[in-house]
C-alpha cells in the first residue's frame, strides 16, 4: 500500500504533469525521473520507513518506466536510453542565480509547472558556446522577468556537481524587494517568490518550514544543498559591510588602522574610552568648582609639574565635546 502511495505522489509530482508535447523527449523525461529519485531517497527512504530500501538511479528508472503507461513501451530500451541521459548530462552544465534583496535577507525562488510542490533558484542548462555568466543572466531573465545583467558579479558565485552534473549559481544581491517578476517563458514557471533565507532549510530534517509556511522541506529540496554556503557567504559579506562601516567612522576620530590584529583594534577602542571617561571625570569636577577660571598661577605651576614629570598633555581629549559611543567589539 506505502509502495503505491509514493508511486501516485512523486509520479504526479514529477513525471505526470510532464506536458504532451514534451513526453517525447526521453532525455527531459530522465531528468524529472533524478528529480524523483532525488525526493525518494531524502524523504521516504528515513528510519521510520524501514521497509522501503535506497536504490541506484538505473533501478528506480526501470520502476519507474514499468509503472507510467506512455513510458512503459520504452521499457526494453532503458539502458541505452539512461546512457544517452548520462552522456548529455555530463556535457551540458547548469547555470543560474541567487537573487537576494537589498539587506540580503531574502532570496527569490521559482515554482515550476512540472515540480508543482517544489521550489529552486532559477537556472537552465548552457547552450553550445555560451559564456556561463550569459547563461545565468538569460535563464534568470526567462525565468524571472528580471535582468541581472548589471548586478552579476562574474568571480562571486557558488557551484557544485550535483550526480554527475555540474551547477553553478551566481550570487545576485541588492535587487528591490517590491520588484515585479513576470516569467517570459510558458508554461514553464508558475510562481515567483522571496523566502526569507533564515528560515530555508539547511537539511532535510530542518522542520524551520513547516512552522513558516506551512510545508516541509522537502518542498526545498533543491534549494538545501547551497543554503549553508549562502548563509555563510551572507554572514561574510555583513561583517565586512560592518567593519567597513567601523573602520570610517573610528578613521575620522583616531586614524584606526583595520588590518591591524583584532586585539590591537581592541587596545584602541579601550584607550578611546578611558579618554572619554577622563574627560567626563574632568567635566563634571569643573561643573562642581563652578566655571570660574583657576588662577594663572595654578595653571603655571600644572604646566611646570607636567614638564618636570615627563608627562605630555593629551590632546586627544580635545577631539569629544560630549559623550560618544565607541564599539569595542570590533
Amino acid at each position: 500500500y506505502y509502495l503505491k502511495q509514493f508511486d501516485v505522489h512523486v509520479f504526479s509530482r514529477f513525471i505526470i504533469n510532464v506536458p504532451e508535447e514534451e513526453r517525447k523527449d526521453l532525455i527531459r523525461i530522465c531528468f524529472q525521473i533524478e528529480l524523483a529519485h532525488w525526493f525518494y531517497l531524502d524523504f521516504y527512504c528515513t528510519e521510520e520507513n524501514k521497509h522501503l530500501k535506497t536504490c541506484g538511479m538505473k533501478d528506480f528508472a526501470a520502476h519507474t518506466f514499468n509503472h507510467i503507461p506512455f513510458l512503459r513501451v520504452h521499457s526494453k530500451n532503458l539502458t541505452e536510453i539512461l546512457d544517452k541521459w548520462r552522456e548529455y548530462k555530463q556535457s551540458v552544465p547548469t547555470y543560474g542565480a541567487i537573487v537576494l534583496n537589498e539587506d540580503m535577507s531574502q532570496v527569490l525562488l521559482v515554482q515550476s509547472y512540472w515540480s508543482r510542490s517544489s521550489w529552486g533558484f532559477p537556472k537552465g542548462k548552457v547552450n553550445e558556446e555560451e559564456d556561463p555568466s550569459h547563461c545565468a543572466v538569460r535563464e534568470v531573465l526567462e525565468e524571472t522577468g528580471f535582468d541581472i545583467n548589471k548586478l552579476i558579479d562574474h568571480n562571486e558565485f557558488i557551484e557544485s556537481v550535483i550526480n554527475e552534473q555540474t551547477v553553478r549559481l551566481y550570487i545576485v544581491s541588492g535587487v528591490q524587494s517590491d520588484t515585479k517578476f513576470e516569467p517570459r517563458t510558458r508554461n514553464e514557471i508558475k510562481s515567483v517568490e522571496w523566502f526569507s533565507v533564515a528560515d530555508l532549510p539547511s537539511s532535510k530534517k530542518d522542520a524551520t518550514p513547516r512552522a513558516k509556511f506551512g510545508v516541509g522541506p522537502n518542498a526545498f529540496f533543491m534549494v538545501v544543498p547551497f543554503i549553508k554556503r549562502l548563509k555563510r557567504w551572507i554572514f561574510e559579506k555583513q561583517q565586512k559591510r560592518a567593519q567597513n562601516s567601523r573602520g570610517h567612522r573610528h578613521k575620522s576620530v583616531g586614524d584606526v588602522d583595520f588590518n591591524q590584529p583584532k586585539n590591537k583594534r581592541q587596545q584602541f577602542a579601550s584607550a578611546i574610552q578611558a579618554e572619554m571617561q577622563a574627560f567626563e571625570a574632568l567635566r563634571q569636577q569643573h561643573q562642581k568648582q563652578g566655571t570660574t577660571s583657576p588662577p594663572r598661577n595654578i595653571l603655571r605651576k600644572q604646566e611646570g609639574n607636567n614638564r618636570g614629570s615627563g608627562h605630555k598633555p593629551n590632546f586627544k581629549r580635545q577631539l569629544f565635546t560630549g559623550q560618544a559611543a565607541v564599539s569595542s567589539s570590533l
